[in-house]
Formats: structure tokens, C-alpha cells, sequence
């Protein structure tokens, strides 16, 4: 089911079908100094992952947000598959706190009908109308820096690096990595979105980094709860992908979203769900196979 889901939904994994790595965000944390306390410690627990994605040209646009329960600060690694030779300015975060219900928005957009509006047609309930440091942005209710290699990783906060031997298990040697330092939760939180724009290595495909590590560790296959939204210039959609009922509040989204949201390229949205092999995931760039 799972491959002719892939198939249906022209999802191309990354690395190349027969090698299965792990999703990818990645999790980093601070290690702690106690043996009782490295006892204790609970990995983190993410859910309700919802990502954005588009290209504009030979950039590509990518928000992400999720359900976040950590019992201490964390970082957040987003490999990228960033042009070669991109450098630390290349990649423009882009603050969305000003829209936190960003996400809320698209997903009540492919809501069927609860209940008919007061005067007609239908409206989703509840919606009205030594080496140099790396520099640490403030995007909204994050820091945010972008380390563009791996070798780079010296340049972040020591505190926040994962082990030299995951990177080695997986395919993202000549990736660069968009990092978002995170704080304690105390409790199941919804935390804002997250967006960026770098120069992709390939236009001709759209990149969803839904390669996950939350424990340290790289795990072959993962448990998937992800939303993947999209938008093509060409204006073409998968037939077997949901297109909105709500075109509305797609415009709404796009007019809070600091360009991210294309205002006249239609949208689609694909799910992927339950025990999965652990892997990033591309789109083509139009409605052709790749």
C-alpha cells in the first residue's frame, strides 16, 4: 500500500529507492552532566508536522511547524540540499510570528463543510473572516542561524551539535542545515512556523525535509504524521493529491505570510502517515513525472 501510495502520489524519496535512512528534522539537545539526569531525560515528542513548500526559480520557499513537547531547550536541524558552494547568507529566514496560525489557515481550507453559513454557501466552523561564530538571528520566537556544511557545525553552540557518527549514517554530507534553537515547552506546545528560502541544487524538483532524527539516533523507518503543501507555477496539482475547498482562506494565508504563499498558484496537499522508511521526500517541480 505504502509503495503505490508513493507511486500515486509521485513522491520521490531521497536517497535513492532500496536505501532506507532515517525522516529529517533532526533534534539536538544538551547533554546532561548527571548520570541520574541522562536517566530521566525523556526524548522529545513531535506530532501534527506541517510543511509548506515552492519553488521561485532557483530558490526554493519552505515553512514548517509542529506539535513540540521537550523537557529542555532544543535545536531543531532542517538539512538542506542548498546549491554547492552556497555560503552563510544565502539562506533568508523569513519571520512568521506574526502569523502563527498560518498552517491553521491552509488546513481548515481543505475542511469539508461543518455546518452552512448564516446567508448562504458554507465556512469552516470556528473561522471568521575561533573560527568566526555563526551569526544567531532572531526570527520571531526563535534564534535561528544556517550552518552551510557539516564541517561547519564547530561554528554552532557546542551544546546543540549532533554526534559526528549520525551525520556519517546519513545521505546529507554536502547538505547545508537551517538550525532553530527551541525552548523547553513544559507541555505539549504548537510552535509557529518556521520559514525560510535558500538556493536549491535542483529546480527541478520541490524539497520536503521530512527526514526525522528526535532521539539522537538514525532510525531506518519512523512513524510519519505530516502534511506537505505545495505550490507549482505551472499551476498543476497531482490528481491524486486534495486541492482546497475554501480558496479564501488560502488568499488569507497568503496575505499574512511574508510572500511565501503564492496568491495565484493553486495549492495541494498530500499526507503522509503511520510507519514509513525514514526519508526526505521531493515533488516534481511540475505536473510531469520526474
Amino acid at each position: 500500500m505504502g509503495h503505490r501510495l508513493a507511486a500515486a502520489a509521485r513522491l520521490t524519496p531521497f536517497p535513492p529507492p532500496g536505501l532506507e535512512l532515517p525522516h529529517m528534522c533532526c533534534f539536538a539537545f544538551p547533554t546532561p552532566t548527571s548520570l541520574l539526569a541522562r536517566m530521566l531525560v525523556r526524548p522529545i515528542r513531535v506530532h501534527n508536522t506541517q510543511i509548506f513548500a515552492r519553488l521561485d526559480g532557483p530558490q526554493q520557499l519552505v515553512a514548517y511547524a509542529m506539535n513540540l513537547r521537550a523537557r529542555s531547550e532544543v535545536a531543531m536541524i532542517l538539512p538542506l540540499p542548498v546549491r554547492p558552494g552556497a555560503d552563510e547568507a544565502d539562506l533568508h529566514f523569513i519571520d512568521l510570528s506574526a502569523a502563527p496560525d498560518l498552517f491553521d489557515l491552509l488546513h481548515l481550507a481543505f475542511m469539508p463543510p461543518p455546518m452552512p453559513a448564516a446567508k448562504g454557501g458554507f465556512m469552516p466552523q470556528g473561522i471568521s473572516r575561533s573560527r568566526q561564530t555563526l551569526i544567531v538571528r532572531q526570527v520571531g520566537a526563535f534564534e535561528a542561524s544556517f550552518v552551510p556544511s557539516i564541517a561547519d557545525f564547530d561554528r554552532l553552540d557546542p551544546r546543540f551539535r549532533l554526534p559526528d557518527a549520525v551525520w556519517s549514517e546519513l545521505p546529507v554530507h554536502d547538505f547545508g542545515f537551517a538550525v532553530f534553537k527551541l525552548r523547553e515547552t513544559g507541555g505539549d506546545a504548537k510552535i509557529h512556523p518556521m520559514a525560510f528560502r535558500f538556493p536549491t541544487r535542483d529546480p527541478a524538483r520541490i524539497f520536503f525535509p521530512t527526514l526525522h532524527i528526535h532521539d539522537g539516533k538514525a532510525h531506518s523507518h519512523a512513524r510519519f504524521d505530516h502534511s506537505l503543501y505545495y505550490q507549482r507555477s505551472d499551476s498543476s496539482v497531482d490528481p491524486d493529491h486534495a486541492r482546497p475547498l475554501f480558496t479564501e482562506l488560502v488568499t488569507r494565508a497568503a496575505e499574512r505570510s511574508n510572500g511565501l504563499v503564492h496568491r495565484e498558484w493553486p495549492l495541494a496537499r498530500a499526507t503522509l502517515t503511520g510507519r514509513r522508511a525514514n526519508a526526505d521526500t521531493w515533488f516534481t517541480a511540475s505536473g510531469s513525472a520526474a
